[in-house]
């Protein structure tokens, strides 16, 4: 089975369907949101009617920090991405708030465990920056024995960590498009990236498609009219920086 992962969408239509179109062109059969469907973005309902119809057809999902603003913002607003949280909440239907707040931190699916952040304590939104962080978050999924492979996103990067002979963990960089062997006699953590806004300089959006028969993980790049999505930031009155970080990849 092809199990097509994609996270931090953050309410950028154009980049989400590109994203399912380049996986389906790829043999995806199921998908998983590693959460943060919304913020930032000029689109979040249409995003989560996505998602909604997705996750009735059998898709993954999981919450993100963002999505948890967007159901109840803050009472004070204290970083850039806060500032979207009351518009996007308003944005949204009672419904539509609803399926985002009952979407679970993590979600385990035999040798699979999904988490928007870190397994290390999921609601603290922990950063997987390095080994460190990303052994802490291996170690936490050792509370599922028979989980394999951890995936996550959050922080906006395409990173591939495993365990090697002793026991510290080795960082990898994938290349887009080379599907990387990941036997299951180790134990691996992936961040997949940033499909609705990437911070690399590279505008093009991030997914990773995980071949369960062949064990092996391919992360991809999809080009997309940025242009649009960041356009419609800009109609939609919210911050300009997050229309030009759109344009700028970073």
């Amino acid at each position: 089975m092809k199990l097509a992962l994609l996270s931090d969408i953050h309410a950028n239509i154009q980049a989400f369907d590109a994203c399912l179109d380049h996986a389906r062109a790829q043999g995806a059969q199921q998908f998983a949101l590693l959460g943060d469907l919304v913020g930032y973005g000029a689109d979040p309902a249409a995003v989560v009617e996505q998602a909604q119809e997705l996750a009735a057809g059998g898709a993954l999902l999981i919450k993100g920090n963002h999505d948890a603003m967007a159901v109840a913002p803050p009472a004070e607003i204290k970083t850039v991405g806060e500032t979207s949280a009351r518009w996007t909440h308003a944005q949204l239907d009672d419904h539509q708030r609803h399926f985002l707040d009952s979407l679970p931190l993590t979600l385990q699916e035999r040798h699979v465990l999904l988490v928007h952040a870190s397994v290390d304590d999921p609601a603290l939104w922990r950063y997987v920056y390095d080994q460190r962080a990303a052994a802490a978050s291996l170690d936490a999924a050792a509370a599922w024995p028979e989980v394999r492979y951890v995936f996550g996103g959050h922080v906006h990067q395409q990173t591939l960590y495993y365990r090697g002979v002793g026991a510290g963990l080795m960082k990898f960089l994938p290349t887009p498009g080379i599907a990387v062997p990941v036997p299951r006699h180790r134990h691996w953590l992936a961040t997949i990236g940033s499909a609705g806004q990437p911070r690399d300089g590279n505008p093009q959006a991030m997914y990773a498609l995980f071949d369960t028969d062949k064990l092996q993980l391919t992360f991809h790049r999809v080009s997309y009219d940025h242009h649009a999505a960041a356009a419609a930031i800009r109609r939609a009155g919210l911050p300009a920086f997050f229309a030009d970080r759109l344009e700028q990849g970073r």
